[in-house]
């Protein structure tokens, strides 16, 4: 009775319809002796992962990455050499000297990061789904048996992971060569600190990467979407300062003004400073690279007399830096919630 059933089952093509379904809709494995099923989300990720790894952009921009990452451990272990780390520094966190140590010639390590990171973002982001829609196979992916936000969030994931992996490399990497340099290894504390950091920079890498995906979303060209996505970060890197440099020339207080007045002045001017993503990332890395940073915001002079020099525990330096943590979190949110929203709602047709 069975073997009729089978026989019948296989002469009407019923076993080959349902095996091509399931391979179309999972990837099987069958060179283990046994079915290993993969989810199509992971899938169409490591699909991602390899097209960005493959990518020329992505390559020119590593090679840059690697570039300004050696020429800033130069910099930091000259510095070193000539003997310019602070006293206070000399026997404690040494070794995050080479993260924000410079000689002059160049920017230290984390400000080339803070530099060219949005950059990394906006490259891996800007024709993420504008791209799949000029070449026509968005609407093919979106007819097969998969959910429609998968393809959006394997663009984010897959990036991010290509993000993080490499970040994190080069931050072992400059350890690594300042070990074999300098040789000094770092504390338990320091170590700490520069995977802290290391995670700072993917948070705000994400922020960008976010932003250009949502202009690729919302506009019909790459090119559009790309230079969206540029002059935004002009904007906030260039323009905006001298906006506000502007501003508070024409705001500033007298030579009568009172010292409330000038604390006000100041606090007020260092809230608008803190719209910009890149002041949110530069003070949250100089708390966590730098111990010796008591607090971000000016202080008055009682505030000041009374305190003890020293270095600031991990704990209290992050205290400090909430703030700017919350804030690099939310606008990478709400970034990820306006192109998911958008992409949703849009037609693919």
């Amino acid at each position: 009775m069975g073997n009729s059933i089978r026989s019948i089952v296989e002469q009407s093509g019923l076993a080959a319809w349902w095996k091509r379904i399931r391979s179309e809709r999972f990837a099987i494995d069958t060179t283990a002796g046994f079915d290993r099923v993969s989810h199509p989300f992971w899938m169409m990720v490591s699909k991602e992962v390899s097209d960005h790894v493959r990518s020329w952009r992505f390559k020119i921009l590593l090679i840059l990455i690697l570039l300004t990452c050696m020429g800033s451990l130069y910099t930091s272990v000259s510095a070193i050499s000539k003997g310019a780390v602070p006293r206070e520094l000399e026997s404690e966190f040494f070794f995050l000297q080479l993260f924000t140590l410079s000689d002059g010639t160049l920017p230290p390590f984390h400000v080339f990061i803070g530099f060219i990171g949005p950059l990394l973002g906006i490259s891996m982001g800007f024709d993420a789904i504008n791209s799949e829609k000029t070449s026509g196979t968005l609407s093919r992916v979106m007819s097969q048996p998969i959910h429609r936000d998968y393809l959006i969030n394997s663009k984010f994931v897959a990036a991010l992971l290509v993000i993080s992996v490499l970040f994190f490399a080069l931050g072992f990497l400059v350890m690594g060569l300042g070990l074999v340099i300098v040789g000094i290894p770092p504390s338990a504390s320091e170590f700490i600190r520069v995977l802290f950091f290391i995670f700072l920079s993917v948070l705000y890498v994400a922020f960008w990467l976010n932003l250009s995906i949502f202009f690729s979303v919302r506009f019909r060209q790459a090119t559009t979407s790309a230079l969206t996505s540029i002059a935004v970060w002009l904007f906030f890197t260039v323009f905006y300062q001298i906006f506000l440099s502007l501003i508070s020339r024409a705001i500033m207080p007298g030579e009568m003004a009172t010292p409330e007045q000038i604390s006000y002045y100041q606090k007020w001017i260092y809230n608008l400073l803190r719209v910009l993503p890149s002041q949110l990332y530069a003070d949250a890395t100089a708390t966590v690279l730098v111990p010796s940073i008591r607090s971000l915001s000016p202080l008055s002079m009682e505030q000041v007399r009374g305190a003890i020099p020293g270095s600031l525990s991990l704990g209290q330096s992050l205290l400090i830096v909430w703030p700017q943590l919350t804030g690099l979190i939310a606008s990478t949110i709400v970034c990820f919630a306006l192109s998911y929203r958008t992409f949703m709602r849009e037609e693919i047709r």
